[in-house]
């Protein structure tokens, strides 16, 4: 019986990735307001962000219900299958809590395993797939979790930042913090590799934060699964360029961010994702 991986709409997978991979995916849903939208289904990553251009209600993003996750788990197992269930980080979202809910509904009627990826976007798609690689080639649901676990302490996510709004809006920073940072034209960096949102650098111009982006990552050494992630921005080919000398085109993946990590990352975020060697 092979593994069945679930996943939620934080990974940015798209809808070929999912299809191809056999991967299901539980969405999240955005906010405008009064206006609800279920990622990936009611609004793509171009929607989202063109809407998020064309009014000044910042959006809010919520985690799927408990329900959501028992029906996908359900559908998953319905043969008998195992479910292995990777989701966005624990620290930043209810997400794996409704799952985590969902799985104790069930009880052991399905071989069911809830992982927590500590990454985003990227980072939490690329163990995604890993791990509906492994399903593919017959590894047990114990092997995908051991497998996924690995990896999550492996992946490095680094974001740069256009606007400090929607981080201000989520609560991650004050508003004389973000005051001063929009005076000062900083354009933070962000590192989610643990999981959790920290401070890594504050650069003050775009130029400048791609220039740290690609310092981290050459003074990482060897890694492996390189992408380039961006929240539809139209200068992310020069980032690409500036790892350039070390990494051809066809050594990385372009990544979009989408809804779920841009309501809080802002228009134009964009960062790199990598993970170490074991």
């Amino acid at each position: 019986m092979p593994v069945k991986i679930v996943t939620d709409s934080a990974a940015d997978l798209t809808p070929e990735q999912a299809r191809d991979n056999d991967v299901t995916v539980v969405p999240l849903t955005i906010r405008f307001g009064d206006d609800e939208y279920v990622d990936g289904v009611d609004l793509d990553a171009q929607g989202f962000y063109d809407k998020m251009a064309a009014t000044d209600v910042l959006p809010a993003t919520a985690a799927p219900s408990p329900g959501a996750f028992e029906q996908a788990f359900r559908d998953a197992g319905a043969n008998g299958d195992p479910v292995v269930c990777i989701n966005l980080s624990s620290a930043l979202s209810a997400t794996m809590q409704s799952a985590q809910t969902a799985a104790k509904a069930i009880g052991d009627e399905i071989n069911l395993h809830v992982v927590d990826s500590r990454s985003i976007t990227g980072g939490q798609g690329l163990q995604v797939l890993a791990a509906a690689k492994a399903a593919q080639e017959g590894a047990s649901a114990e092997e995908i979790v051991a497998l996924v676990e690995s990896l999550s302490t492996r992946t490095k996510v680094f974001g740069a930042l256009n606007t400090l709004d929607n981080l201000k809006k989520g609560g991650r920073i004050g508003g004389a913090e973000a005051m001063i940072g929009s005076m000062l034209s900083i354009k933070p960096i962000i590192d989610i590799s643990s999981g959790s949102v920290e401070k890594a650098g504050k650069p003050r111009t775009r130029s400048k934060a791609f220039a740290w982006l690609r310092d981290r990552l050459f003074e990482a050494g060897e890694v492996e699964n390189l992408a380039v992630l961006h929240g539809c921005a139209d200068d992310f080919e020069e980032l690409i360029e500036l790892i350039s000398p070390r990494y051809s085109r066809d050594q990385i993946t372009v990544w979009t961010i989408g809804p779920i990590i841009g309501s809080h990352g802002g228009p134009g975020v964009a960062g790199l994702v990598w993970q170490e060697p074991a």
